[in-house]
């Protein structure tokens, strides 16, 4: 049976899986091996001394190693203890506290020593040291007086625990306390305030210590600060404070930056490679100092180095020597600056360039142990031989030290041991077990016999074939049964056995053959290579902006291997989806319901399966309309202008384009919100003009692409002073009502715009070229002044003045108005009429006299109506129709006249007040013009030969009629016409008998009538002569032939009885009897088809009474249904005149009917055939 692996497919993963296969090339642990440590301690073990202490050993060989323990260098025997126990097959140690021990007691270095036959390998140095959380020491804690802007140095000096204790600040509520730019915790615990404000008045500063290891908190005693603020602190400072030094302080002064820490301008600092370094600046001064990093000399290390505390403390990562050097920082404010030096040296505790690995040899074979290491200081090297140094260590003449490595000849069995090599500095040390096992042994594979292996295409491919053997097999690789053993460069070949495939191919599947062969012997392995093709995501999540409370939708269709089952999983900024209903997970898509602001982020879509990983991100941007403006303020106040100024709300990741400004006059129009202006969405501040005596209040609406937001609250009022009017009133009107007057009217000024109390109009007149003086008068609350008295429509000129308590706006503009108007005097003379064509005609006038007028002239309207037909002499009732012609013209178009008829019309002159009188009444006659269609068309008496043709006259004649024309024309089954015949008829004919025409033919019609200009439009229509009579008759009589009901009865009898036999045959189970001789002599046109593919069916009893399919002719209830049959006879004719003559042709009469009815056969009227009725039986 195979067994399964997954290959993974990224480049992390793969060399994981590299690692573990080379880690796994150990010596099996059926074979004679030294011991190896396999877990243990940590070299500093810091303990709860609550619980028991638990030191781990374990160590594996062949035989299995026995255990041995030292404390601070000396034999621990553990038996002369009953708190300490070792746990059975294993060096780890149950040290017993919970039952009475003290962790103190076994505080020491303890090292474990695991022993067989073939050697001893040992442990680190695990020093031992209980946790510890002290107390606080009592101390009495004075409150602190600061006066507002020093700065200020709350010390927490924690006790001293071990590990050392996580230092934070909170109040009594046990709220953290807020830190800034101006209020930080230091490295050491201190809160640090560059500067005093009279906010940071409390009595609570609680600093508190968090010791993790004991789960415990240790608190200090609450910190008293009383900030004096220089407004009260001349109030209070002699009764409260008169013998201290803040006496007479001075008022708040800006200070230059000072450091609180480090002091001086210089400092050290010694850090070990692979550490985080720490460095602080924090400074006093005011305005608060800004900190900047810098590295003499150099940069800081990219994508290492971190600012935190708000950029007080600078933070580098995974230091090393190059990090060496001079950490520079600025504080620095608007006084000036201060900075500081800290000289940064990165030593290191030993690291291993080569350490030590085990080494299996077989007799005779040389081998050596190379033991290499770093460190600042350069560490010392030395060896151990199973725990014992080298140089005190038995002989062996196969072994020789030389420095950092040992070198092994023509080893024998007696030269398996182990090694420990020892590198050490002042800041550390390395300790490394590594063997020696002599082995005679022939290869073996430890990888599983027919292990599949599955990747995805174009990944790499790795085998694995782990194997042992001694002296170390080769290895060799082939593909399939016979395969040629794998050389080139498209195979990768790895020292522990694995073939690397680096971009598998499809043609890559299949079975590959390890061979492992050394002089001892030989032995294979197969193993399984599936590909796979790879996860895709083949509609990727696109980039979303919703507006607020609408739907998003994410779209994640993937194609992937039909053997892999995937799994989607969606991510919002790379952690799980909100546990929110509105969040709905599909199979190929993400949909939120009512987005809200907080659903703005990043969402992956990523599918996993067994092989391979993929996934796609798209951004939500969630827009809304901006937050209303705040914080309006009134500056720089002014009598005719002031500056507002406003904070934006929140856009709502949708920019802010204008802003717009309305304002309230609460003195004229309170409630009422007026446009003022905008500006904008980059602006926060605006120059207002303003109008004297309003009392003004300001609100400001943002505006993005979404939309307005809510206004803003209202700024504070402010009333601006009275002034005269600025402004005269506007549209300004001079217009008589009445022939003896003159109405002035004007629009008022708005309540802001009067300026001051008391608004009034002072409103002019004179005679235009006649007077020379104004008459005058002044009104107020109306907006028009009716002058009486005046002469009919003369012009004056007219003016309106405001004025208020103040005085009087500035000189108005004059306007040029007229008194009221009167009707016309005189009408239109010489009218004319010129006729263009029978329904056009054109109209010539005079003007009138504008004297005559009396008005405004707005033109002339023409009234004409039609006296009668000269065709029919008849009068009808009379009908006026009005043209208007603007301006002063003199002719216009009368247009839609009726052809041969008689007009009257006549005009007359209008002004604003009316209609003048109308001029004589002209007379003019249109000429003929071509007739309507006749009234109707009827044909009738259809016979063999001929037909009755009958029609009316036109209903609009245009003149007097000559003839009509009559044309017509055969039209055959096809529709196609035959040739047209043209027959000319006297106008006093309405009837006509058409003979010689063919039976039993369509013919089409065309008819329209003449007068001497020419023809009207045609009517058409269509008809058909009727059948031969003989042959009609013939037909019916075949269906009344004794010869022919008498067959019918037969077939009928016939068929009666085969029913019965049918039903007799059914009850018994058995087939239609007669099948065999149906087969022989079946009829095609009667025989049942298979619907599935035309093929003969095979009749039964239990199809007996089963509807016939459709390779029958009819149904069996003798009706023909338009689903059976594609050319029913309904398609041409119906009733009748359906008929068909000897030699079948078909001569009903034509129909342009397509819509099919059922005709049932009792009904029809249809002679029946021979051939019909047998149909109509089958």
């Amino acid at each position: 049976m195979m067994k399964k692996l997954s290959i993974p497919t990224s480049k992390t993963s793969l060399v994981l899986f590299l690692c573990q296969i080379i880690s796994a090339l150990d010596v099996p642990l059926d074979l004679s091996q030294p011991p190896t440590i396999t877990q243990q301690s940590p070299k500093d073990y810091i303990v709860d001394p609550r619980e028991n202490i638990v030191i781990q050993c374990e160590a594996k060989g062949k035989p299995p190693p026995s255990f041995s323990w030292t404390r601070n260098g000396t034999h621990f025997d553990i038996d002369k203890d009953a708190q300490v126990t070792m746990k059975p097959n294993s060096g780890t140690l149950v040290i017993n506290i919970m039952n009475g021990g003290k962790a103190e007691a076994y505080e020491g270095v303890y090292q474990c020593t695991a022993r067989n036959e073939r050697g001893a390998a040992i442990s680190n140095n695990i020093v031992i040291r209980p946790s510890r959380s002290p107390l606080w020491t009592k101390e009495k804690l004075e409150p602190n007086h600061v006066r507002e802007g020093d700065s200020l140095v709350l010390h927490c000096r924690p006790p001293v625990g071990l590990p050392p204790p996580i230092i934070f600040w909170m109040d009594n509520a046990f709220q953290r306390l807020p830190q800034s730019e101006r209020v930080s915790q230091g490295l050491n615990g201190d809160l640090y305030f560059s500067n005093v404000q009279p906010e940071d008045t409390r009595e609570d500063y609680i600093c508190y210590a968090r010791f993790n290891h004991t789960q415990t908190i240790q608190q200090k005693q609450p910190i008293s600060v009383k900030v004096f603020s220089m407004d009260s602190l001349n109030d209070t400072i002699a009764a409260n404070l008169s013998d201290t030094d803040i006496y007479g302080a001075k008022p708040v002064t800006e200070r230059q930056p000072v450091l609180l820490t480090p002091t001086g301008s210089t400092s050290t600092k010694v850090e070990l490679r692979g550490n985080v370094l720490l460095l602080e600046c924090i400074a006093a001064g005011l305005p608060t100092p800004v900190i900047r990093w810098i590295k003499e000399g150099g940069e800081l290390p990219a994508n290492r180095t971190f600012f935190e505390n708000f950029k007080k403390t600078l933070k580098i990562i995974d230091v090393s020597e190059a990090d060496s050097g001079n950490y520079k920082c600025t504080a620095r404010n608007t006084l000036g600056s201060v900075h500081h030096v800290i000289s940064v040296t990165v030593k290191a505790a030993p690291y291993w360039i080569t350490a030590p690995r085990n080494l299996v040899l077989s007799p005779g074979e040389d081998g050596t142990l190379i033991c290499r290491a770093n460190g600042n200081p350069k560490p010392s090297i030395s060896w151990l031989a199973n725990g014992v140094p080298i140089a005190i260590a038995p002989e062996d003449p196969s072994r020789k030290v030389d420095g950092d490595t040992i070198i092994f000849s023509h080893v024998q069995e007696r030269s398996s041991s182990v090694y420990q090599c020892n590198a050490s500095n002042e800041y550390g040390y390395l300790l490394a077990n590594a063997f020696v096992n002599v082995l005679a042994e022939p290869p073996r594979i430890l990888t599983p016999a027919n292990k599949l292996y599955q990747v995805i295409a174009d990944s790499p491919a790795l085998l694995d074939c782990a194997y042992f053997g001694s002296p170390k097999p080769e290895i060799e690789w082939f593909k399939g049964v016979k395969g040629s053993i794998l050389r080139g460069n498209e195979y990768v070949f790895h020292d522990n056995g694995t073939l690397e495939i680096p971009v598998a191919q499809k043609n890559s599947a299949g079975t590959y053959t390890c061979v492992a062969r050394n002089e001892l012997g030989k032995i294979q392995n197969e193993v399984h290579l599936e590909i796979k093709d790879p996860t895709m995501i083949i509609k990727q999540p696109e980039y979303k902006v919703i507006q607020r409370y609408g739907q998003a939708s994410f779209e994640c269709i993937i194609k992937h291997d039909s053997t892999l089952l995937p799994t989607v999983t969606w991510l919002k900024d790379n952690d799980e989806l909100p546990d929110d209903e509105r969040f709905l997970v599909g199979k190929d898509n993400l949909t939120i319901m009512n987005v809200t602001d907080k659903d703005d982020g990043t969402y992956t879509c990523i599918v996993n399966t067994t092989l391979d990983s993929v996934s796609a991100s798209a951004v939500l941007t969630v827009v809304a309309r901006p937050n209303p403006p705040f914080d309006l303020e009134l500056t720089g106040q002014l009598e005719r202008s002031i500056e507002l100024s406003w904070i934006p709300g929140d856009e709502n990741n949708s920019p802010i384009t204008n802003f717009v400004i309305e304002y309230e006059d609460a003195l004229h129009e309170p409630g009422v919100w007026h446009y003022q202006t905008e500006v904008p969405g980059t602006q926060t501040t605006v120059q207002l003009k303003l109008s004297p005596y309003v009392n003004y209040s300001f609100r400001v609406i943002a505006v993005n692409k979404i939309g307005r937001s809510q206004p803003s609250e209202p700024s504070e009022q402010y009333l601006t002073k009275s002034a005269s009017p600025d402004e005269n009133p506007a549209n300004v009107q001079g217009i008589g009502s009445e022939p003896d007057n003159l109405v002035i009217t004007w629009e008022p000024l708005k309540g802001f715009q009067s300026n001051g109390p008391g608004l009034q109009y002072k409103v002019s007149w004179r005679q235009k070229d006649v007077d020379d003086e104004w008459t005058s008068v002044i009104v107020a609350n109306v907006s028009k002044y009716i002058v009486s008295g005046t002469p009919t429509f003369v012009p004056y000129e007219v003016k309106v003045q405001a004025l208020n308590d103040l005085g009087y706006a500035p000189e108005p503009s004059e306007v040029i108005g007229h008194s009221g108007e009167d009707l016309p005097m005189v009408a239109p003379g010489n009218v004319q009429v010129h006729v263009i064509n029978s329904t056009l005609a054109k109209v010539h006038w005079d003007p009138v006299p504008l004297k005559t007028v009396r008005g405004h002239l707005q033109g002339y309207k023409i009234y004409y109506w039609k006296v009668q037909s000269l065709s029919r002499r008849s009068r009808r009732h009379v009908e006026k129709k009005i043209l208007t012609f603007r301006g002063n013209k003199t002719f216009g178009m009368l247009p839609g006249l009726e052809p041969y008829s008689s007009y009257k019309l006549n005009v007359r002159v209008v002004n604003g007040k009316g209609e003048g009188p109308a001029s004589p009444d002209k007379v003019f006659k249109t000429p003929e013009g071509v007739p309507s269609s006749p009234s109707f068309l009827k044909i009738t008496n259809p016979t063999l030969d001929s037909l009755t043709l009958e029609w009316g006259s036109p209903t609009h004649p245009n003149g007097v009629l000559t003839s009509y024309t009559l044309k017509f024309q055969p039209i055959n089954n096809t529709h196609e016409l035959g040739p047209l015949v043209e027959i000319r008829i006297p106008a006093n004919e309405s009837s006509l008998i058409l003979k010689n025409l063919n039976y039993s033919t369509r013919y089409k019609f065309y008819f329209n009538a003449q007068t001497s200009v020419g023809s009207g439009s045609q009517i058409t229509e269509e008809a058909v002569t009727i059948m031969d009579e003989a042959m009609a008759s013939r037909q019916v009589d075949i269906a009344t032939q004794g010869w022919f009901i008498g067959l019918m009865c037969a077939v009928a009898l016939l068929i009666l009885i085969l029913l019965i036999v049918c039903f007799i045959r059914r009850n018994k189970g058995g087939k239609y009897p007669v099948k065999e001789k149906e087969d022989a002599h079946a009829d095609p046109e009667i025989q049942p088809m298979k619907e599935d593919d035309g093929t003969f069916g095979e009749y039964s009893d239990a199809e007996d009474h089963k509807p016939l399919k459709k390779g029958s002719r009819t149904p069996s209830d003798r009706t023909v249904k338009k689903e059976d049959s594609d050319d029913s006879l309904v398609d041409y004719g119906e009733g009748v005149n359906g008929q068909f003559n000897e030699d079948g042709s078909f001569i009903g009469q034509y129909s342009g009917k397509k819509e099919k009815e059922p005709a049932e056969g009792n009904e029809s009227s249809e002679a029946p055939s021979p051939v019909n009725a047998m149909n109509s039986f089958v």
